[in-house]
């Protein structure tokens, strides 16, 4: 029997190759090879059910392996490492958009819009901790954080656009530099 957990990735996927607007229910059953029926016994908010729990899926992921180990580890720099490599690894090197911020960008982002920010000033505030625990003043280490943001969100668009994940890799590696990390 299907849970409703194994569900959330494979709708992910659809939302971040289709957008909201064009994940329908024929590629949403498709996906996840259930009926519309089944579908909507899980999901009975419809589309903006399933895009509201996969948005919340993804939320819970990044304060489990970014925002937490940011806010919690005794050495910010390794928390800062673990942020690098968490986000390489659920971004698959550069090959992988981001759903968040795939819905920013669109018509539904009025509808998601307080997740949407959640996402990114959870990351911008835990980085900016970390950056202040290390010893750099807050409006520094406020900006350092929404740069490094900005860079990694950037870099996907345009490793997606110009369809090198190297691009992102690259960027990863020159935001570490900037915050004076070994490579």
């Amino acid at each position: 029997m299907t849970e409703r957990a194994e569900l959330l990735p494979v709708l992910a996927e659809v939302f971040r190759a289709h957008g909201y607007e064009g994940a329908s229910l024929a590629l949403m059953t498709a996906a996840t090879e259930l009926g519309k029926g089944s579908l909507y016994h899980f999901f009975p908010g419809g589309k903006e059910q399933m895009a509201a729990e996969v948005l919340a899926d993804i939320d819970r992921l990044f304060n489990e392996t970014v925002y937490e180990p940011l806010r919690q580890t005794n050495d910010p720099m390794q928390g800062i490492a673990g942020m690098f490599a968490a986000v390489d690894r659920y971004f698959q090197s550069g090959r992988r958009v981001c759903l968040v911020g795939v819905v920013a960008l669109g018509a539904a982002r009025d509808a998601f819009g307080e997740q949407v920010k959640t996402y990114f000033a959870g990351w911008i505030d835990a980085l900016a901790a970390a950056l202040r625990r290390s010893g750099i003043e807050k409006g520094v280490a406020r900006r350092q954080a929404e740069q490094v943001v900005l860079e990694i969100q950037g870099a996907l668009v345009l490793a997606r656009a110009l369809d090198d994940p190297k691009v992102f890799s690259r960027a990863l590696d020159q935001a570490k530099l900037r915050l004076n990390m070994k490579r």
